[in-house]
C-alpha cells in the first residue's frame, strides 16, 4: 500500500494553519521589500532627471539637488551593505521521502547538471502534514544522474514554515537509504502542489524599471513649461509564452537525425546531449528502448508499452563521459587505424542495473569493444583479437 504522509485530521488541520502563516509572512516581508524597493528607485530616477534638467535648463539648485540625492542614495546603499546581519537561527528542516514524478536535464556543459524535478514530498507523520507536490531545479552531479528516475524514491530535505524550499539529499544517512529503497509513496494529486509566493527576480526588475521611469517623468513634467516637451508613456503587460505538453498512446517508434556542418562530429562536448534533446522533442517521449550513436548520426527506439525498468531515459544518460569511452576503444584495443566507431545504449537487467553502454571500433584488425556502465566505467574490454577469436 502506498505512503502519502497524511496523519490526523486534527494535525492536517494544524500543517494547513502553520502553511497559511507562513506564507502570510512571506507576503508581507514581499510586501515590505517592494515598498522599500519603489521608493528607492523612483528617488533614483527623480534624482537623474534633475542632474538632466539642471544641465538643459543652466539651474544650479535642481543640479545640486538631483546630485545629492544620488550621492544620499550610494552612502545608504554603502552602509546597508556593510552592515552585519544580527544574530538569527538557520532555518529549521525537516528530512523526509519524496517520490520523482518527472525529471528534466536542462543543459549538461559541466559535471554537475541542472535537473528540474517535479516531486510528491511525503513528510513524516509527526510533522502534521499531508503530501503534496513541488517543483524544483537542483544540480546533480553526472554520476549520480542515473540513480533518480521517474517513480523512485528520493530523500529530500524541506522546511516547514516554507515547504516549496526542498532539496534532494544526494548523501543520505543509511538509515534514510534502507527507508527510500522500501517505501512506496503515492502520488499527491496536482491540486496540492505548493509555489513560493514571493514575486520573482523578472519582477522585481520590472518593479525597479517602473519607478525608477516614473521618478525621472515626475521631474520632467515639473519642468514641462520651461522644456517646452511633454512626455506620453504607454505600457502594456507582458504576455507570458504558454507551455502545452502532450502524451503519446501505446506505441513503438524509431527516430534517427544526422548532425552536419563543420565540426559536425557527436564527438564534440555538448553536441550528443543537444542532439538527445532534439530527438526527444521530435518522437515526444524521453522513456526509449534503445540509443544508437556514431559519428553524425544518433537513433532512439522506443515502446510505450515497456515497463520502467526495461527503457532509459533520454536525459539521464552522461553524454559527457561518452567521448572518453570512444577515445579509450580507439586507442587501447588492439585497433591501429579505426575506421568508425558506434555507441550502443540499452537497458540493463533487471530494474537496479542501470543502462549498458557499449563501444564499438571497427578497423583492419577487426571488431572490438568495450562495455560500461551507467557512470561510464568501464566493466569489460573485448580487443580486436580476442574478437576475432571469440568468432
Amino acid at each position: 500500500m502506498g505512503t502519502t504522509g497524511q496523519g490526523p485530521a486534527g494535525q492536517q488541520e494544524a500543517a494547513e494553519a502553520n502553511r497559511s502563516a507562513a506564507q502570510g509572512r512571506s507576503v508581507v516581508r514581499g510586501i515590505l521589500a517592494g515598498l522599500r524597493l519603489t521608493v528607492t528607485s523612483g528617488a533614483a530616477g527623480a534624482a537623474v532627471a534633475a542632474l538632466v534638467v539642471g544641465v538643459i535648463l543652466e539651474r544650479v539648485p535642481v543640479f545640486l539637488s538631483g546630485g545629492g540625492v544620488l550621492v544620499l542614495l550610494v552612502l545608504i546603499g554603502f552602509v546597508a551593505g556593510r552592515r552585519s546581519p544580527g544574530p538569527g537561527e538557520p532555518p529549521a528542516t525537516r528530512t523526509a521521502l519524496a517520490r520523482i514524478e518527472d525529471l528534466r536535464a536542462t543543459s549538461g556543459e559541466t559535471a554537475d547538471v541542472p535537473v528540474r524535478f517535479r516531486l510528491t514530498v511525503a513528510p513524516e507523520p509527526e510533522d502534521g502534514r499531508p503530501a503534496y507536490r513541488v517543483k524544483i531545479d537542483q544540480h546533480i552531479n553526472l554520476v549520480d544522474l542515473p540513480v533518480y528516475r521517474p517513480r523512485s524514491i528520493a530523500v529530500v530535505e524541506y522546511r516547514p514554515d516554507e515547504p516549496w524550499d526542498v532539496r534532494i539529499v544526494t548523501r543520505p544517512t543509511p538509515e534514510w537509504t534502507r527507508r527510500a529503497e522500501e517505501a512506496e509513496i503515492d502520488s499527491a494529486p496536482e491540486s496540492t502542489r505548493v509555489v513560493n509566493p514571493g514575486p520573482s527576480e523578472g519582477s522585481w526588475c520590472v518593479l525597479v524599471l517602473v519607478t525608477f521611469l516614473a521618478g525621472a517623468a515626475l521631474v520632467v513634467l515639473l519642468f514641462r513649461a520651461d522644456l517646452f516637451t511633454t512626455e506620453d508613456g504607454s505600457g502594456a503587460s507582458p504576455r507570458q509564452p504558454s507551455v502545452t505538453s502532450s502524451a503519446s498512446s501505446s506505441r513503438t517508434f524509431t527516430t534517427s537525425t544526422t548532425v552536419s556542418g563543420p565540426s559536425s562530429s557527436l564527438l564534440v562536448l555538448g553536441r550528443m546531449r543537444q542532439t538527445a534533446t532534439e530527438l526527444e522533442a521530435k518522437a515526444g517521449a524521453s522513456e526509449v528502448t534503445a540509443i544508437v550513436i556514431q559519428e553524425r548520426r544518433m537513433e532512439i527506439r522506443g515502446d510505450s508499452a515497456r515497463p520502467p525498468g526495461e527503457t532509459l531515459h533520454l536525459q539521464m544518460l552522461p553524454y559527457e563521459l561518452f567521448p572518453a569511452l570512444v577515445h579509450e576503444a580507439r586507442t587501447t584495443l588492439g585497433v591501429r587505424a579505426p575506421e568508425s566507431w558506434r555507441i550502443d545504449v540499452t537497458p540493463g537487467a533487471g530494474t537496479a542495473a542501470g543502462p549498458r553502454i557499449r563501444v564499438t571500433v571497427t578497423g583492419e584488425e577487426g571488431t572490438a569493444h568495450l562495455d560500461a556502465d551507467a557512470t561510464a566505467r568501464i566493466v569489460d574490454r573485448r580487443p580486436a583479437g580476442e574478437t576475432a577469436k571469440g568468432r
